[in-house]
């Protein structure tokens, strides 16, 4: 066969990845629960997905800015408060909330339910954040704002310290 023709063969297809309900790899953060759905590794690392559950009364973290990735928010049921600098937004069942690199942003459940959202990191690299807040926590490392600060720093993220 000739290098021409080793060239023109139609290239393999990613494999599809279907994870189902109960499936993906789950990480606890307090009162919340994640379910990473995609993790990057089948969308070349251009794209993750979320499912997570923020318990009743479930502050978030501190308002911070992300420099190399857009992240959005799916209510798929319950309230979630967004601030957005000094705007607070309540987004309800069905609402879509993006967050362009640069903009602080914090989220929080101040309700009495349960709200269950689903987020997008575009490109991936933030889902390796919480793995790491997991890894402190197994570790028996305290959660501190610092260690927080120090994480967030290793994925092009920071504190957005003057509104804090």
């Amino acid at each position: 066969m000739s290098e021409e023709a080793k060239t023109s063969d139609p290239q393999a297809a990613p494999a599809l990845s279907v994870v189902g309900p109960g499936d993906g790899e789950t990480i606890v953060l307090g009162t919340t629960r994640m379910r990473v759905l995609e993790d990057g590794s089948h969308t070349g690392h251009r794209l993750a997905i979320a499912e997570s559950v923020l318990a009743p009364h479930t502050q978030g973290p501190p308002q911070h800015r992300h420099a190399r990735h857009d992240e959005g928010f799916y209510i798929l049921s319950g309230t979630v408060r967004f601030t957005v600098g000094d705007e607070d937004y309540d987004a309800t069942t069905g609402t879509l909330v993006m967050v362009p690199p640069g903009t602080p942003h914090t989220f929080a459940n101040l309700t009495d339910q349960p709200a269950v959202m689903l987020s997008t990191f575009t490109p991936d690299l933030y889902v390796q954040y919480f793995r790491d807040l997991r890894d402190a926590l197994a570790g028996g490392r305290p959660l501190t704002p610092q260690a927080n600060i120090d994480a967030m720093n290793r994925y092009a993220t920071e504190p957005a310290t003057e509104l804090a």
